[in-house]
């Protein structure tokens, strides 16, 4: 049996999305969350699903935290976006994280079905009229490298650790500290690094050769 998990909290869109699904996967079984918080739920109690297909807006989520939160937590689940947010810088941005895909909610609902039907066999789909972004910075690694070495060594070491996926009070004991003081510095890390969450801090660092840089930066 093939299993879906849609995580969206506008309750007409999951209605939809499941007539879609059911038009062309009739005995398919279908999950609903409305958070990001109730999908980790759902799949850290051990739902096993095909597709998971996710709102970037969410209540409990800014920007692509959500996504990144499921990503980081559940690696080998197949994610689609379907959003609302159709920028081209947006979409590329999602893709860069490793989805499955991308799909605007303002598509029709046949091609809405197709584009879940590329998915579900194994292609990647992003919309034809994809937009052009906007030009990019033209050395986007070399701005975080320089970003992350702006850190002091005590937040090398926290970041570090987020790496490993340490919690505060984890990163508090290993270094000695309180964990108010360990709160500072994350906080620090990510406005250095330009980020809202610790999840896009860790994916912000492995997007280059991290090790060797912060140990330049440590040293």
């Amino acid at each position: 049996m093939t299993r879906f998990l849609i995580v969206d909290d506008h309750p007409l869109f999951r209605e939809a999305l499941q007539s879609v699904i059911h038009r062309d996967w009739p005995a398919a079984e279908i999950r609903e969350a409305d958070s990001i918080e109730q999908a980790e739920v759902l799949l850290g109690g051990g739902l096993a699903v095909d597709l998971a297909l996710l709102d970037l807006s969410m209540p409990d989520a800014r920007g692509f935290d959500g996504l990144l939160r499921i990503r980081t937590a559940f690696p080998r689940l197949p994610i689609v976006v379907v959003s609302g947010m159709e920028d081209g810088r947006i979409v590329r941005e999602a893709l860069s994280y490793g989805i499955a895909g991308f799909i605007p909610k303002s598509v029709r609902r046949d091609e809405l079905g197709r584009a879940i039907g590329e998915v579900m066999a194994g292609n990647v789909y992003v919309p034809d009229n994809l937009p052009e972004p906007a030009p990019a910075a033209p050395d986007g690694k070399a701005d975080l490298v320089a970003k992350l070495k702006t850190l002091t060594p005590q937040q090398v070491r926290v970041l570090k650790m987020l790496r490993q996926g340490l919690l505060n009070k984890q990163i508090a004991f290993e270094l000695a500290v309180g964990e108010t003081t360990v709160k500072a510095h994350v906080s620090e890390i990510l406005r250095k690094l330009g980020v809202y969450s610790r999840t896009q801090a860790v994916i912000e660092a492995s997007k280059i050769d991290f090790d060797h840089v912060l140990a330049e930066a440590d040293g």
